[in-house]
């Protein structure tokens, strides 16, 4: 991070609001670092991972119309929901579809286009990561020309930022649109479907974006020594590159200075989140014991 940062410092404006890594560059940095097999891993993996994918795991075809299956608790179609303050799961489903309508008013033209071409046709609770708990979460399917031309959009609560308590409230009343302008700022090429609305019946701000649009991750649990420097070589240039967008470079780079403080602050730092993550789980596992948690295994 540190000498990506410094490399920002020198650059142009314009160079650095262009700078990206696709994966031709990903694959090339990696063979010049003899880690060529495991990128290529990556990226290909990355590449099933879309809306034809999701299909495929999320969905089935019932009377010749895909809908998304039901995985208790991790997956709830919202026609199996029973009588929620007075509304079915049908009626949960028509008012996520007239969301849809209210997001498409949030992106660009050229992307309203588009999703002109797509009619929702099933929708879903989803659990989602660790980050999220406790937020809600959707996800829905889209129908193009046919059945066999689908599309998943993932909708996903956002709240306040935890820095406003110390810094300036947003300048967004919605923070699912706070959450969508700092990710095209921060991306040099970001989810064309991001887009945001306010739920008319809870009140909640939520943000849109497409499901499975190759995303690539490592397994980090399994990676060499060797393997996982690199990527966080590639982490770190990728966290150095939105921060010099959205920031001054110059003024980071020399605040970050030549030595090895900052790089020390961040492992310790990282290790006291670890150490802290193992207490945070064994104080779960202890109320789950003690009977203060319910939970079922499997």
């Amino acid at each position: 991070y540190r000498k990506a940062m410094a490399d920002f410092s020198a650059m142009r404006n314009t160079d650095i609001w262009y700078a990206m890594l696709d994966s031709g560059q990903f694959i090339k940095t990696a063979n010049e670092a003899g880690r060529k097999n495991q990128a290529k891993k990556i990226t290909d993996k990355a590449r099933t991972k879309d809306s034809r994918q999701a299909l495929d795991k999320l969905a089935e075809e019932v009377d010749g119309q895909f809908c998304i299956i039901s995985e208790p608790p991790n997956l709830i179609p919202l026609r199996e929901l029973h009588r929620d303050q007075g509304r079915t799961g049908r009626d949960l489903t028509a008012l996520a579809k007239n969301e849809f309508e209210i997001y498409q008013k949030s992106v660009p033209d050229h992307c309203k286009l588009l999703l002109d071409r797509f009619h929702p046709t099933d929708v879903a609770l989803k659990v989602v990561g660790v980050g999220s708990v406790g937020t809600r979460c959707m996800i829905m399917l889209l129908e193009g020309r046919d059945h066999r031309d689908p599309l998943f959009l993932q909708l996903k609560e956002a709240s306040s930022s935890v820095l406003e308590e110390y810094l300036s409230p947003s300048p967004y009343k919605n923070q699912g649109q706070r959450v969508v302008e700092g990710q095209h700022l921060m991306q040099t090429v970001s989810d064309i479907f991001l887009g945001w609305t306010k739920g008319t019946k809870t009140g909640k701000d939520y943000y849109w974006r497409q499901l499975r649009d190759w995303k690539g991750s490592a397994d980090v649990e399994n990676l060499s020594v060797k393997d996982l420097s690199y990527l966080a070589h590639l982490c770190g240039w990728t966290l150095a590159r939105a921060h010099a967008r959205t920031g001054d470079p110059v003024a980071i780079a020399g605040y970050l200075g030549s030595s090895s403080t900052f790089d020390g602050a961040l492992a310790n730092f990282a290790k006291s989140y670890a150490d802290q993550n193992e207490r945070d789980y064994e104080e779960f596992l202890k109320q789950i014991r003690d009977g203060r948690l319910e939970a079922v295994s499997g």
